[in-house]
């Protein structure tokens, strides 16, 4: 699909079942650019255009996640920060995977993500 849009890809990729998000992200990378709209979810231009074209392997859920609240405002009420974008949530998920001391709010959040019910599924 050589110059087609990246909503004409999702759609090509996707077909009828296209899920809203990947509409949104369609139309984000529409606007500015994969390379733009990736460093906004703080993620690859690569996986940006593997979701449009239908070919992630990996969490497609998570990615949802960024997307969602990122683009569309999607919130959740964090333990220590109260509420926040599904995607900053994401974030500190990853980050909290191991401990670093390098300042109090990365304490409390490891702290915080490890007992929460999100970061258990």
């Amino acid at each position: 699909m050589t110059g087609a849009t990246p909503t004409e890809i999702a759609r090509a990729s996707w077909g009828d079942d296209i899920p809203d998000w990947v509409m949104v992200l369609a139309k984000e990378c529409a606007t500015s650019s994969q390379t733009k709209v990736a460093a906004l979810m703080n993620r690859s231009p690569a996986l940006v255009s593997t979701v449009l074209r239908a070919k992630y392997a990996g969490d497609m859920s998570a990615v949802e996640e960024v997307v969602r609240g990122v683009f569309m405002n999607s919130t959740v009420r964090c333990p220590a920060l109260g509420i926040i974008s599904t995607a900053a949530c994401r974030d500190w998920m990853a980050r909290s995977r191991s401990f670093s001391n390098e300042n109090s709010e990365r304490v409390r959040m490891f702290k915080a993500c490890r007992s929460c019910p999100r970061a258990q599924k």
